[in-house]
């Protein structure tokens, strides 16, 4: 009878098993492949407690992964008027480097009126600032913080910060103004960094569905007085508030 030497059953059956290995591999994913969505952070077992910032502002931590937005609540009329108007114009994480400043997530937004000029104040609606990150798929919250400042850029790339005028800016008929407002690292939600919290789930997509959605707002008394000049409301009844949300549901009231 024709027997097989152990090192004969050895050689046999190795590529047996290596393709085996290979075949389960290909038929069950790693757990992050390329595009995969990432694992969220847990949700905190209890309401974290909001904290004070420097500078006056405050992370609004207790609303972490709460799915209320993207559009805060109207505190007045006008808030929906198309103009004035804060138009989102993106964001981005960025690190200088040892020795060139620290890392910051910084959103970009402009102003913009119609046929009368506005005089906002310098700075621009200092400490009446508030920024929100929603996750998508109704993660809820990624960051929070309301009393921030923010900053009037320049145009050209990169932007510079314009030095606040005594008078205040003024935003002619038809331009805009170009703001920024800084994320601080202490606003964001446990489990999130400056570089992942603008982060899509998945990280790979093409559907905007999958990104972000990040919402701003600011508060000065002449954007009230504009809109009620421009349509005749009542002051009183009036929102002095302009909201920018980068993608929201369509329409519905408020």
């Amino acid at each position: 009878m024709f027997r097989l030497s152990l090192r004969s059953w050895l050689l046999l059956t190795v590529p047996v098993v290596a393709l085996l290995v290979i075949a389960a591999l290909l038929s069950f994913p790693s757990t992050r492949s390329r595009g995969d969505t990432p694992a969220l952070p847990p949700v905190p077992a209890t309401p974290l407690p909001d904290a004070p910032l420097p500078g006056g502002a405050t992370a609004q931590l207790s609303t972490c992964r709460v799915d209320d937005g993207p559009r805060p609540r109207a505190v007045g009329e006008g808030e929906r008027d198309a103009l004035p108007r804060l138009t989102y114009g993106g964001y981005g994480a960025e690190d200088p480097g040892p020795g060139r400043g620290r890392p910051h997530f910084t959103v970009h937004m402009a102003v913009a009126v119609g046929h009368r000029p506005l005089l906002l104040g310098a700075p621009v609606s200092k400490g009446r600032v508030t920024l929100d990150v929603f996750g998508p798929h109704g993660e809820g919250r990624r960051a929070s913080v309301r009393g921030l400042t923010a900053t009037v850029v320049t145009d050209d790339f990169p932007s510079k910060a314009v030095p606040p005028p005594p008078g205040g800016f003024r935003i002619a008929p038809g331009r805009t103004l170009s703001l920024d407002v800084e994320l601080p690292a202490a606003a964001l939600c446990p489990g999130y960094t400056l570089f992942t919290v603008g982060a899509c789930s998945p990280e790979r997509t093409n559907d905007a569905q999958d990104c972000p959605v990040v919402t701003l707002t600011l508060s000065d008394p002449a954007v009230r007085d504009y809109r009620a000049a421009v349509t005749g409301r009542n002051p009183a009844s009036t929102s002095d508030r302009l909201v920018a949300v980068s993608l929201e549901p369509e329409f519905s009231g408020a």
